[in-house]
């Protein structure tokens, strides 16, 4: 039986081959920063990371993705575009990952054009493929993109593996689909809501929750936590801040779902990938209104123990 080691061996001197550099579709999670790590150890400086800011990717996911390119020590670009100048996308039907994925790659292809680089890269892994309703995998296939894991059969228990044998910071992280996914299928994606989405979340990241989604049901929030966190998020001190802070941010109503989280909850298959350009996602914001939520949000030290603040 194979090992995650000499897969990861094997990858590693098939990225090698690419004479022409590789440009690897980064969006910080597990998936794309092994196939990251793989890169700059076969090619080096002729590596390079890059990272598709859009209204769907949260600022401290591009955060994240900085700090660990710096960790693997590849060079890390990021460039721009916006999802919601498709029409196909914002309608949000059920193969807006589709759409996503196909706008995301094709920036990819026009960066690594403009470096001179051939091959690009995304961290599709071989457990992704059996994961239910992936039409962002169609978009991979029609663009020709290169999936080293799921070329030499990494799935993604051996993609946690190799990220720790690498001692990569992001080995044990949770997945994390783009913002859109947490907008029920056939309701538009808007500007509006993927901010008031952010806010929302960025606010229970810093009050200590690990798995998270605000599903926003047409301005209904609907929080969800995962199973070991869901006996804090029913504390009444938290009920009742969650739901100022979220009313603040444009929400309507507030409601906690008691099944905690669920993956795909509001659309099949949406959280299955990981997040940003190597995802359904998002991997997948820099400033701008995205970070907006920040300053003034309180900070948690010790969620199980706090007196969650109010608005004023």
């Amino acid at each position: 039986m194979t090992t995650a080691a000499e897969k990861a061996a094997a990858a590693r001197e098939s990225i090698a081959e690419r004479d022409g550099g590789v440009l690897i579709a980064f969006s910080g999670g597990v998936d794309s920063a092994v196939v990251a790590a793989l890169a700059h150890d076969a090619l080096g400086d002729d590596a390079v990371a890059c990272t598709a800011k859009s209204e769907t990717l949260p600022a401290a996911e591009l955060d994240d993705a900085r700090e660990v390119a710096d960790a693997i020590g590849i060079r890390h670009d990021v460039v721009e575009f916006s999802e919601l100048d498709s029409p196909d996308f914002v309608a949000n039907d059920e193969d807006r990952c589709y759409h996503c994925r196909t706008m995301r790659l094709g920036r990819m292809y026009e960066h690594a054009k403009e470096l001179g680089i051939e091959t690009v890269c995304d961290g599709t892994n071989a457990s992704d493929p059996g994961e239910g309703h992936r039409p962002g995998l169609e978009a991979v296939a029609e663009l020709d993109a290169t999936s080293p894991l799921l070329d030499h059969d990494i799935s993604k228990e051996e993609v946690r593996e190799i990220a720790a044998q690498y001692d990569l910071p992001v080995a044990d992280k949770p997945s994390m689909a783009c913002l859109s996914s947490r907008i029920p299928t056939g309701l538009e994606v808007t500007e509006e809501r993927l901010t008031r989405i952010e806010k929302a979340e960025r606010l229970l990241r810093t009050w200590g929750f690990d798995q998270f989604r605000v599903r926003d049901h047409d301005g209904l929030a609907r929080i969800e936590v995962g199973e070991d966190e869901l006996e804090i998020a029913l504390d009444t001190g938290f009920a009742q801040a969650a739901r100022e802070h979220m009313l603040d941010l444009g929400f309507d109503h507030v409601t906690l779902d008691l099944q905690g989280y669920e993956t795909g909850s509001v659309s099949p298959g949406d959280d299955a990938a990981e997040a940003g350009p190597t995802g359904e996602a998002s991997a997948g914001a820099e400033d701008d209104a995205a970070t907006a939520a920040g300053d003034d949000e309180p900070l948690v030290e010790d969620v199980f123990d706090v007196d969650y603040p109010t608005s004023d």
